[in-house]
């Protein structure tokens, strides 16, 4: 009797200290609850753009560490969200060259890109292929995030300390749902590598630095308080047309020479970002960038 009921209190002891953790772990997988939330809609734009401006080169022409192990992505863009009144016209696009010149250009295997769009693109979706990506990257691998669509702001609960928080907008194929800043930062947390690429093409982006680590690099289409673009005439949105389609697809971006062949498959992430800032009007890309040296995905 007596061991019946040390072993009760014991389980009773175990479950209460355990519990804490355990409703940790779930609720960093559940929608968030905010307030004062504000969509902030990428705007689409008929013409052209006019014009770039010079810009402070982020590039160096020496390359870090190359990537001696697997690579992995996850490419989302959201032009169709749910209704007709948030809908895009470019951003499924913008994820769709992404992953072409990951696929065509830096070596990833499209059985490793997780690619996300429109009514596919759903907050379970997305968090699940984090989580597979997580599970099987390891100390050498490589990983790509890319979003494209809306931005959002508010009051959320999301475990940083900051007034005002950012998001990405995803959905539950009913209803708009926000992927808050300290969220995303918590789901990319204990990674076994520090070789991650993040791209965000989406307003109020440049809020996303709280994913910063050592051997990160997050690309943001806008300042954490800007407005992101799509044009008509470039078929995509403006940071992704010049970051993917002109800056690697096209070799644009391809200010230095990293191997012999001076072939145009080397763009790093630097010059690609260096280049869609220049060559960006009305918005600000923004860049936080803690990989040593230029990063070669």
């Amino acid at each position: 009797m007596k061991k019946l009921l040390v072993f009760v209190v014991v389980l009773l002891l175990t479950t209460l200290l355990l519990t804490p953790f355990i409703t940790a772990n779930s609720d960093k997988d559940k929608p968030l609850q905010a307030t004062d939330v504000e969509l902030v809609k990428k705007i689409t734009v008929r013409g052209k753009p006019q014009g770039g401006k010079p810009s402070k080169d982020s590039a160096t022409g020496i390359l870090g560490i190359p990537c001696s192990g697997n690579k992995y992505a996850i490419v989302i863009g959201i032009s169709n969200y749910p209704g007709t009144a948030n809908d895009l016209q470019y951003a499924d696009d913008d994820a769709e060259s992404m992953s072409y010149a990951l696929t065509n250009l830096y070596g990833y295997l499209p059985q490793n890109i997780h690619l996300l769009e429109d009514m596919n693109a759903t907050y379970d979706n997305i968090l699940a292929a984090v989580n597979d990506v997580k599970n099987q990257a390891e100390s050498d691998d490589e990983i790509f995030f890319f979003f494209s669509g809306h931005g959002a702001k508010g009051v959320a609960d999301d475990g940083d300390s900051e007034k005002i928080d950012e998001s990405i907008v995803s959905h539950d194929v009913s209803n708009l749902i926000f992927i808050w800043d300290g969220q995303l930062k918590t789901w990319f947390e204990g990674f076994h590598t520090s070789r991650i690429i993040f791209v965000f093409d989406s307003c109020l982006s440049g809020g996303m630095t709280d994913l910063k680590v050592p051997g990160r690099v997050i690309n943001m289409a806008t300042t954490e308080s800007g407005t992101g673009y799509e044009f008509d005439s470039l078929g995509h949105g403006q940071f992704s047309y010049y970051f993917v389609n002109e800056g690697m697809i096209n070799g644009k971006a391809d200010k230095y020479d990293h191997n012999e062949d001076h072939v145009q498959d080397d763009v790093t992430i630097e010059e690609a970002f260096d280049y869609a800032r220049a060559n960006c009007v009305i918005q600000k890309p923004t860049i936080s960038d803690s990989f040593e040296n230029d990063l070669l995905p």
